[in-house]
């Protein structure tokens, strides 16, 4: 096989890793890049977008209720200013 990488060089390439990083850096290493895959996934998913929904419907009903507010004044001064 010329220009692959054989088994035994793969296992010399991690001999050389562990030693010059050690087992808990690795370890480490792994758990963030785990983390920062799992935090990929949950944001093309949506999961963000389940917080930002919720967001949205009470900003909406925040809205409606202002709006009904006014809507009742106006009627209010509409109805004092007939009498």
């Amino acid at each position: 096989m010329l220009g692959g990488i054989s088994p035994i060089q793969l296992v010399i390439v991690l001999v050389i890793v562990i030693l010059i990083f050690g087992t808990k850096k690795l370890r480490g290493m792994g758990k963030d890049v785990g983390s920062a895959i799992k935090d990929f996934k949950e944001g093309m998913k949506g999961e963000d977008g389940k917080e930002k929904s919720e967001e949205e419907k009470q900003l909406l009903q925040k809205k409606e209720q202002a709006d009904a507010d006014f809507t009742e004044s106006k009627q209010k001064d509409k109805s004092s200013g007939d009498s």
